[in-house]
């Protein structure tokens, strides 16, 4: 096995794998000394000690001036801390993070913004459309990581890079966004956030499934990941945070992108309800809980007589091997036939959900197109359905049921919850999709 080398700077103390005469970080000569796999730097081999040792210290936090994105991260950015951001492309990334450094340095608190997409032109030409332009807002236009980490040694309050994949660092080989690339400009730029207490903020950008491209090792790398979501073709966006360090993690704010940019929805209990109407088949309202936030959602089917050799099964804003398990199961405990009807369900205003709560809204959705009957115009729905057309509980459901009940919903068809065995509270409800058909269709 090859032994790898690495040349460390007696100046700066920065790592490089290769050996060259001026140090890149600090730009002296001859400074560059190499290291064998098992050698140890100037500072010597450490001790572990006892924690209770240490003394107990509270990060000041810097208030990103929304409050949206406080409350998802805490109480705002830790110092040195490294944010994750990931979404599509067009979905609004740039423009959130524009109005964060925008308000930021309203508030006087230094931000710089990097980009690598886009020209300084660009920028100016967007923050002049949403009204930034008197916020004094920096911005530099580079690719080079070395440029990024000379800004941060005047220690500002924020750094923005857009995005992560358009960096390069000069002391390593490969194209921009490349595996080798990416590990390296994010590697630097956290080990310089932790160094100057500068918090910074990474773009990414995502691949087809939805993930953030790149080694997955750059997740591990940083404090925070966030992933804003929705569809373009709606005005919403929800950001919701899968990692933190510093404060809750699964947590999410709705926000409406309007020509400022991006509004929070203060209460997203009923914003995916606009211009419902109750009179109308094939309509469920589900109580659904993301990220420990119950809101309601309209679950939509529709169940007609196809002309194809194989009916259709199309699922929208959920997985559609849930769809084709549903149906199945319909057909096997309520006998229900599909089998020359088409089958068409999806989640009101874009959504994507994975909560199995909404099992109990679609079969509903189902059958009230089925019989062509609309449910009762109060009525919300939650619940899991196994593949004995039982219905089983799922988590947060005092949150629902509280919600369901502050919002005037009725009836509310939920799972029966309690009994031997159970710490919960017992409540009424339904144990089968089969009694709640009879309660809802007789």
């Amino acid at each position: 096995m090859k032994i790898k080398e690495s040349f460390l700077c007696s100046a700066c103390n920065s790592v490089w794998p290769r050996w060259q005469g001026q140090c890149p970080h600090c730009q002296e000569w001859n400074t560059l000394v190499a290291q064998g796999p098992g050698a140890t730097t100037a500072a010597g081999t450490r001790r572990p000690i006892d924690l209770r040792s240490l003394p107990v210290t509270t990060e000041a936090r810097s208030s990103s001036s929304m409050a949206g994105l406080d409350s998802m991260l805490g109480s705002g950015f830790v110092p040195g801390a490294v944010v994750l951001v990931g979404g599509e492309p067009g979905i609004g990334k740039s423009t959130l993070l524009l109005q964060v450094t925008a308000r930021m340095e309203r508030s006087g608190k230094p931000v710089v913004y990097v980009t690598g997409e886009e020209s300084l032109e660009q920028i100016r030409g967007r923050a002049e459309r949403l009204g930034m332009l008197d916020a004094s807002v920096t911005a530099l236009a580079t690719n080079q990581v070395e440029d990024i980490l000379a800004c941060m040694e005047d220690k500002p309050t924020l750094v923005v890079v857009d995005s992560v994949q358009t960096m390069v660092a000069g002391a390593v080989d490969g194209l921009p966004g490349s595996v080798t690339q990416v590990r390296a400009v994010a590697t630097q730029l956290v080990e310089r956030a932790k160094e100057t207490g500068v918090t910074v903020i990474l773009v990414g950008h995502v691949t087809k499934d939805g993930q953030i491209a790149g080694p997955k090792l750059l997740e591990h790398m940083v404090d925070t990941v966030l992933y804003v979501e929705g569809d373009k073709e709606h005005l919403f966006r929800i950001v919701r945070v899968v990692k933190n360090r510093f404060g809750p993690a699964n947590e999410l704010a709705v926000f409406e992108m309007k020509e400022q940019g991006m509004v929070l929805i203060e209460d997203p209990s009923t914003f995916f309800l606009q211009a419902r109407d109750t009179a109308l088949s094939g309509t469920a309202l589900v109580m659904s809980l993301e990220a420990q936030r119950p809101f309601v959602v309209e679950v939509q089917a529709l169940v007609s007589k196809t002309f194809l050799a194989f009916p259709r099964r199309t699922a929208l804003g959920f997985d559609a091997n849930r769809l084709h398990l549903l149906i199945a199961v319909m057909e096997k405990r309520l006998g229900c036939t599909f089998g020359q009807l088409d089958v068409y369900a999806k989640v009101g205003g874009g959504l994507r959900m994975k909560d199995p709560g909404l099992d109990l809204g679609i079969v509903a959705a189902i059958l009230s197109s089925l019989y062509d009957r609309p449910l009762p115009e109060g009525a919300v729905f939650w619940g899991e359905v196994d593949l004995n057309g039982q219905i089983r509980p799922v988590s947060g459901h005092d949150v629902r049921l509280r919600q369901a009940r502050n919002l005037g919903y009725t009836p509310v068809v939920h799972p029966k919850i309690g009994g031997a065995g159970t710490s919960l509270k017992k409540q009424p409800g339904w144990s089968r999709v089969s009694d709640m058909r009879t309660m809802l269709f007789g």
